[in-house]
């Protein structure tokens, strides 16, 4: 019964790892789609490529719910 719980969660883990692993791309292409579009300040449109960078980078390490976290502050920004 343990071993079945433990592989249970481990399963769970891996696939909502694996989600957040094709979300990313997914975002960033978003972000970049919208930039040129977008109205901002010059703070707000540091700021977006700056989330956009680490986003990117935080994917590229497998840190993928760090990312979509980044990705979503830079959308937000964004109004997306």
């Amino acid at each position: 019964m343990k071993f079945r719980s433990i592989m249970i969660a481990a399963i769970l883990a891996f696939a909502s790892s694996t989600a957040f692993a094709f979300q990313c791309p997914k975002d960033m292409k978003a972000i970049d789609a919208a930039l040129p579009k977008a109205k901002l300040s010059a703070a707000q449109m540091a700021d977006v490529k700056k989330y956009r960078a680490e986003g990117e980078k935080l994917h590229k390490a497998g840190k993928h719910k760090e990312s979509v976290d980044t990705l979503a502050k830079a959308r937000k920004i964004l109004s997306m």
